[in-house]
């Protein structure tokens, strides 16, 4: 029998130059605010939004100066505290909460950002029915997802650490000393759509590739450079090995 994942508890800890990082977090909040624009074409002033894993706050704080009110969760106490102590707004919550079983009354959002999240959690499939659960019919969730078939794994910047079997990704892990335990379980892109089939799915990858400068998304493929153009190459003709997906998840439905 298959043994359950627990929580991944301190992970800000673990990884701290990037959960800290306040220049790179507010780079990808950029980007986020950017295509929930392009797609909603709506006054953004007057929509809630949903962080889930939060982590430190940032990105929560920086969306907290376009939306109307900004909840961020996450299971991580240190992050949560850090959070509390940096950043304070009259629009701007931050709680410890559990992301599959949140408390929140169903249909409380317009937004819900899950930006690198689901490999973190015990399990994805109910991490997504809670998302759908809380988000209002016709609201969207900013879904942000690594590929499991990813050269660069791209927390602890292993080569094939996600691809590897997880016996031995555990010991490949400790033999760098980046530590104990390879928690992150990622999903190939076929894996990906299954997990949000509950949703309708707008791609907003292609775009950011073709057009990094109208998302605000210069700090990841800097235009016209060698990587830019591999890129394309690969969104367009092998886009099951792009290395990181960006959909909107619509809410068409109530079940």
């Amino acid at each position: 029998m298959r043994r359950n994942r627990k929580y991944q508890h301190n992970f800000s800890e673990m990884l701290s130059e990037q959960m800290y990082d306040h220049q790179g977090r507010e780079q990808k909040a950029r980007t986020m605010v950017a295509v929930l624009s392009d797609f909603l074409k709506a006054d953004l002033g007057l929509l809630s939004v949903l962080d889930v894993g939060a982590s430190t706050g940032i990105i929560a704080n920086f969306l907290a100066a376009k939306f109307n009110r900004v909840i961020g969760i996450d299971i991580d106490e240190s992050a949560i505290r850090y959070a509390h102590q940096h950043f304070q707004k009259d629009n701007l919550k931050f709680f410890k909460d559990d992301s599959m079983q949140m408390n929140f009354p169903q249909e409380s959002f317009d937004v819900v950002i899950c930006s690198q999240v689901y490999e973190h959690v015990p399990d994805a499939g109910r991490l997504m029915s809670e998302i759908f659960r809380v988000l209002k019919h016709g609201g969207v969730c900013y879904f942000a997802a690594g590929n499991r078939l990813n050269v660069m794994e791209h927390h602890y910047q292993l080569p094939f650490l996600s691809i590897i079997p997880r016996p031995i990704a555990h010991i490949y892990l400790r033999a760098f000393g980046k530590g104990k335990f390879y928690y992150e379980k990622h999903l190939t892109y076929w894996a990906l759509k299954k997990l949000v089939c509950r949703f309708q799915i707008i791609d907003y990858t292609k775009k950011i590739i073709q057009q990094p400068e109208h998302f605000e998304a210069e700090y990841m493929l800097r235009p016209h450079s060698r990587k830019a153009k591999l890129a394309r190459l690969i969104v367009n003709r092998y886009y099951w090995l792009c290395p990181t997906y960006i959909w909107l998840l619509k809410k068409t439905s109530r079940t």
